[in-house]
């Protein structure tokens, strides 16, 4: 079905068409402005903006118009030819085929080259967004005569911003699982995008309220979108933290897994877990919704050396889950007396350190994932959650506080 933008679209030309007026220019378009530095090679030019203009939306494939400007010859061609570009992109969700093409044409004597346009094609994976960045490889643009092709102007970026591109209906990644689009902050060190394709399992069986269960992780980057191990970041006993998002039961919110780590170096992608168990319990009987949420990485839950969120969570493929009745549901026994019988609060003992809160607070994903609404925590044990009349008791006669994780800015 068609966006709203793109039946305007189709509104708007043809009424200029019944009309007999040129179609109005739609804003349908986005640009990704390069600065490039150049040396070298037939063109004197050392420094060029080249915008490279991509659609708003698109499946299957699109292309990367070029907008290349004028040039200047060091010296007036010989013959008449045209100018030969080569260009390369960084392209996550998606694959890019290297620009090779010819753009503006030059005339024997001319010393000069006019501004012209040319286009490569970006495949698209993904199922949700493909962004389109440039590439920091030494001479990712080379101009050139293709009269003479050897003689080679070669231009280099610095600029890593990108730009995103809409994946509609029908585009993209078939095989079931989902590509998360995380930003992922070091502790030092700059930001990195990263892709990774994540596929939840849940629970084969609908668990029982006050029953434990598993929800399954498992991750696979993204080609040219991994996350690469900043400077400072200890290569031993790291550890990655995987969330899933849960909504719709009421105290339910979160499951979360730690996986070990190992063979991670410096400058080099980390190596994710082959899987990870997200663990959790409901206390609540019916239906609620799974997502893939944030990951981080470190030494112990509470410090993520590496903290990575969705910046694409609302339009994440979503699992259903079912929790089912009795379980931990139980009817009261009557009791002979007329009075009530309190149930005494539990007094934690000094032998059991699960009794006593943390006294560290943990980090939560930015989409409301805390691991310590949603019952039993995951193996990392960082909440632990009291559970029945005790709770309830506890909480109204001695102020039982409940620790939830501070939600990242």
């Amino acid at each position: 079905m068609p966006s709203s933008r793109s039946a305007l679209g189709v509104l708007l030309v043809l009424t200029a068409a019944l009309a007999g007026l040129a179609p109005p220019a739609l804003a349908a378009d986005k640009t990704l402005t390069v600065s490039y530095t150049c040396s070298g090679g037939p063109f004197s030019n050392a420094s060029l903006s080249v915008p490279v203009v991509v659609p708003d939306s698109a499946t299957g494939t699109f292309d990367a118009e070029w907008a290349i400007p004028p040039l200047t010859l060091r010296t007036a061609a010989t013959a008449a030819t045209q100018v030969q570009v080569n260009g390369k992109l960084v392209v996550n969700g998606g694959t890019h085929a290297d620009l090779v093409a010819t753009g503006a044409s030059v005339a024997a004597g001319a010393t000069s080259a006019t501004a012209s346009t040319v286009t490569s094609q970006v495949t698209v994976t993904s199922t949700t967004e493909v962004t389109v960045k440039p590439s920091t490889e030494t001479g990712s643009l080379k101009l050139s005569l293709a009269s003479a092709p050897n003689d080679v102007t070669s231009c280099t970026t610095s600029s890593t911003q990108g730009v995103t591109v809409t994946v509609g209906p029908g585009g993209g990644d078939t095989t079931g699982g989902d590509i998360v689009l995380y930003t992922c902050k070091p502790t030092s060190g700059a930001e990195q995008e990263v892709d990774v394709k994540v596929t939840l399992t849940l629970p084969t069986t609908n668990p029982a309220p006050g029953q434990q269960f598993t929800i399954g992780w498992k991750g696979v980057y993204e080609s040219g979108a991994e996350l690469e191990a900043p400077n400072g970041l200890p290569t031993t006993g790291l550890k990655m933290y995987a969330y899933a998002s849960i909504s719709g039961l009421t105290g339910l919110t979160s499951a979360t897994g730690v996986g070990e780590l190992s063979g991670v170096t410096v400058g080099q992608p980390i190596p994710l877990p082959a899987s990870v168990d997200m663990k959790t319990t409901s206390q609540q009987a019916g239906t609620a919704t799974v997502k893939p949420a944030s990951i981080n990485f470190g030494l112990q839950p509470t410090s993520p050396l590496i903290e990575c969120e969705p910046d694409n969570s609302d339009l994440l493929k979503t699992y259903t889950l079912t929790i089912g009745a009795g379980g931990s549901t139980s009817t009261p026994t009557p009791t002979t007396t007329t009075t009530p019988t309190p149930t005494p609060t539990p007094t934690p003992t000094d032998d059991d350190p699960a009794d006593e809160p943390s006294a560290e607070e943990s980090r939560t994903p930015k989409d409301g994932v805390a691991t310590g609404a949603g019952g039993t925590a995951g193996p990392d044990g960082r909440l632990f959650v009291l559970t029945g009349s005790a709770l309830v008791l506890a909480a109204g006669v001695g102020g039982l506080l409940l620790r939830r994780r501070t939600a990242r800015p």
